[in-house]
């Protein structure tokens, strides 16, 4: 199955995963975030409109440190908008899940090397917009992605691609695993 037909059925994943948020992270209805009705306004959707779950650094950085998932930042900072910074600012509570659920399937150390900071490659599925995490290529991690995972090809920079069965893909850089979470994996 390609990667684009899986995104555009990932939708109904995606809210299950959102679904599973913790006590404290609140979730908005399309009806709680729109202006006040008027007299001519149509009907409210049958089913609640759902945007993606974010999270604070801190949120993320402890459901990461309950889970065992260690990180680290060159510059030895959090600051979203600094580069060499490792943030999580703005996360997806779904890749949060995701990357847990990456570790706990695997049994292996997982060690976080960027995550939303500023400097990574723009777009949609993008580290800004919370979609990505990068991994530190230890050969529990790799072996496990390439023992488990399908192989759909090359990016075209080279990175080899593997396709999780959740539709999550796996690129291997240079020097570390760039994840793209659209959903959390089977959490």
């Amino acid at each position: 199955m390609s990667v684009s037909r899986l995104r555009s059925g990932l939708g109904a994943v995606a809210l299950a995963c959102s679904l599973v948020a913790a006590p404290g992270v609140g979730l908005a209805t399309a009806a709680e975030t729109a202006a006040p009705p008027t007299a001519t306004a149509a009907p409210a959707p049958a089913a609640p409109a759902l945007a993606a779950t974010k999270l604070s650094h801190s949120d993320a950085a402890s459901r990461f440190s309950s889970s065992g998932i260690t990180w680290s930042s060159t510059g030895g900072c959090s600051d979203r908008n600094t580069p060499t910074c490792t943030s999580f600012s703005q996360i997806n509570l779904a890749t949060v899940q995701g990357a847990q659920t990456l570790k706990s399937a695997s049994g292996c150390a997982l060690h976080i090397t960027g995550g939303t900071e500023t400097g990574h490659a723009g777009g949609t599925y993008s580290h800004w917009n919370g979609y990505k995490l990068d991994f530190r290529p230890t050969s529990c991690v790799s072996g496990y992605i390439t023992g488990n995972f399908t192989y759909i090809g090359d990016r075209g920079d080279g990175a080899a691609l593997y396709e999780a069965a959740s539709g999550n893909i796996y690129a291997r850089e240079s020097n570390h695993w760039d994840v793209t979470f659209y959903n959390c994996g089977g959490c």
